[in-house]
């Protein structure tokens, strides 16, 4: 982690000294080494020597296997290169997951754009798991009921597309449940609008029927990050901790990986050209936050591009004299 500076610390002081309810806010800080569980697959006929897996999703599957689905860009898929291929570990912590096969491809005839599948996430809900993912153009939904065979699910169009916009290629869906709803956490990107590059969350209660848009995090120190104006908050992770809410913001994949975090006590509020709740950076890209057995564990991209990685998470008290004073 990279420390904050000293006007940065004393401007988050400031900021919250007059307020009556305090809050302690902490750190995400990697504890120990990392092991590898997913590296370069094989595709087939899809396979190229430029592919990459990247952003992906990992969960406990019904029958205790954990499963790791990755969008692997840059292959003869064709169209815009992408799709799902999976792993599965018998445990968190085993190095070297098994390869189980391509997973998913785009499925033109409903809709989705050839070669277009991003970011799958996973949450399961009452026995049933939901697998968000997106198409390129829209987030849309599968489901399964052993977490390893998913299938579409259909809307009155005939298509598995959920929502869309309002910004182009609308990607990286995450999903938080609190408080009797869920709270799905995408991003998109748009040369001509400011920020270009923005997190946007929608709330459901059933999963399938979405309010409209939120922008809750874009612009600010971590727009200046990425020379690519799409780039500067992909991936958004949103974690619940002690009553506050932390985002990790993706800028940079590769070897010079970099992932901006902060804290809120507004699940839709992280600062729009507003560094306000900003709270550090990792060497880290497309992270997914793991909650098992009592243990907070990181998931992350290798820096080569070639593989997955988890490492254990620590959160680390910001500091006594900093612990911020959140107005709610």
């Amino acid at each position: 982690m990279k420390k904050l500076n000293v006007l940065s610390l004393i401007f988050i002081t400031i900021s919250f000294f007059s307020c009556q309810e305090k809050s302690q806010i902490y750190v995400p800080t990697i504890d120990g080494e990392w092991w590898q569980v997913a590296g370069d697959p094989d595709l087939g006929e899809y396979t190229s020597p430029k592919q990459q897996p990247v952003d992906f999703g990992v969960w406990q599957a019904a029958d205790g296997t954990w499963q790791l689905w990755s969008c692997i860009r840059n292959t003869e898929c064709g169209g815009e290169t992408r799709l799902f291929y999976r792993w599965e570990g018998e445990s968190l912590t085993d190095t070297d997951w098994k390869q189980m096969g391509i997973a998913m491809k785009a499925d033109t005839l409903l809709g989705e754009t050839f070669g277009g599948l991003q970011a799958p996430y996973v949450i399961e809900k009452d026995g049933m798991y939901y697998m968000f993912y997106g198409d390129w153009v829209n987030i849309c939904l599968a489901i399964s009921e052993d977490g390893k065979n998913f299938t579409r699910v259909m809307n009155d169009e005939g298509t598995p597309a959920l929502f869309k916009g309002p910004y182009n290629n609308t990607r990286d869906p995450m999903v938080l449940e609190y408080n009797g709803l869920f709270y799905c956490y995408y991003m998109g990107h748009v040369k001509e609008t400011k920020p270009n590059s923005a997190i946007f969350c929608r709330t459901s209660a059933d999963l399938k029927n979405w309010s409209q848009p939120i922008m809750v995090s874009g612009g600010g120190v971590a727009a200046t990050k990425t020379s690519w104006f799409g780039g500067d908050a992909e991936c958004p992770y949103v974690v619940n901790k002690d009553g506050l809410f932390y985002l990790f913001r993706n800028q940079l994949y590769g070897e010079d990986n970099h992932n901006t975090q902060y804290c809120s006590p507004n699940l839709l509020d992280f600062g729009v050209d507003d560094d306000q709740y900003l709270i550090g950076t990792l060497d880290v890209a497309a992270p997914e936050i793991i909650f098992h057995k009592g243990e907070y564990y990181m998931a992350a991209l290798l820096p080569s591009l070639k593989g997955i990685r988890i490492a254990k998470l620590k959160w680390v008290a910001l500091s006594i004299g900093l612990s911020r004073c959140l107005q709610r």
